[in-house]
């Protein structure tokens, strides 16, 4: 069933691999990238999983006259931290996501 290949050692090695994933899961839930709008107006961080941590407002950016600008300045700061943190889980998780997803065929096993 596994031409050249002992099961015990591909299951170790499985287990091997979801070991690594969940550290590097965890890893990235307390790395923080940020990432700003508006040349610094407005500043996003977000954990490597993607959870918004804070915005940091720079007064100048404060219009009452215009809290539009501001409010896209907000979205522009949270998706480009959030951009940020994709690349961050991909370069963590690519070469684990890649193995783990072709030995569970894409079944999106729990934990794999």
């Amino acid at each position: 069933m596994f031409p050249g290949g002992d099961m015990q050692k591909l299951l170790q090695q499985a287990q091997q691999m979801q070991t690594d994933m969940m550290k590097a899961q965890a890893e990235l839930a307390e790395s923080e990238v940020s990432a700003s709008a508006g040349g610094g107006l407005v500043t996003a961080t977000v954990t490597g999983d993607g959870e918004l941590k804070g915005i940091k407002i720079d007064p100048q950016a404060v219009d009452p006259e215009d809290v539009e600008t501001l409010e896209d300045l907000v979205i522009a700061a949270v998706q480009a931290a959030n951009d940020s943190a994709k690349r961050l889980a991909a370069e963590k998780m690519g070469p684990l996501g890649d193995a783990l997803g072709g030995m569970t065929g894409g079944l999106g096993l729990p934990g794999m």
